[in-house]
């Protein structure tokens, strides 16, 4: 079955430490193609940048949905992800009428619109996803740049919020904000700590 209007959707920042989750929907013409537009994590910040731009002058439709720390502390991370896709469709679907929705991962946000289908690593193998996946980490990644001149120590303008050892070494010298997910053990050390400087952003 041939589908009109597919939206592909996707979020960033489930594994951080700090800050909202963010959601981005995109909808492309159907005969629309562009090989730079790849999984945002696979991309330097600044070409995430340049495709959000082309992304954006090119897609029928964006949409970004937000889910707030005090979300993510309430229903948890999983969950609050899900309403932050949701928020994002549903910005989209006010703009035009979706038919399918592509989601990145396994489980979908819940609405009755359009048909669906779940796929992981989706932004790895579809235009839609991938271009909802650099639309969701650069609203993201520009939201904690603002957090971070009113609490620069704990560098989020480079980190974004993920659990580096720079991050957690700022949480036990200056303790926790209001910016952080009390339901998230932050200092719990893991991998994560080990994170290069170089790459703590992608």
């Amino acid at each position: 079955m041939t589908h009109k209007y597919e939206a592909g959707v996707d979020e960033a920042g489930r594994g951080c430490l700090a800050g909202d989750v963010y959601a981005a929907a995109v909808v492309f013409p159907a005969d629309y193609e562009n090989e730079e537009i790849n999984d945002s994590k696979k991309l330097s910040p600044r070409k995430r940048e340049q495709l959000a731009e082309v992304i954006r002058q090119h897609a029928l439709a964006v949409g970004v949905g937000i889910a707030t720390v005090a979300e993510i502390d309430e229903i948890n991370i999983l969950n609050a992800a899900m309403l932050a896709m949701k928020r994002a469709l549903d910005k989209v679907h006010k703009q035009m009428p979706i038919d399918f929705i592509l989601v990145d991962g396994n489980r979908f946000p819940g609405v009755d619109y359009a048909v669906h289908k779940t796929i992981v690593k989706g932004d790895a193998t579809y235009l839609s996803i991938a271009a909802a996946s650099i639309i969701a980490k650069t609203e993201r990644d520009k939201a904690m740049k603002k957090l971070a001149v009113d609490y620069p120590y704990y560098s989020w303008n480079v980190n974004a919020g993920y659990p580096t050892k720079k991050h957690r070494d700022a949480i036990r010298q200056y303790g926790a904000c209001e910016h952080h997910r009390k339901s998230f053990t932050l200092l719990k050390i893991n991998h994560r700590d080990i994170i290069n400087e170089t790459t703590e952003n992608l």
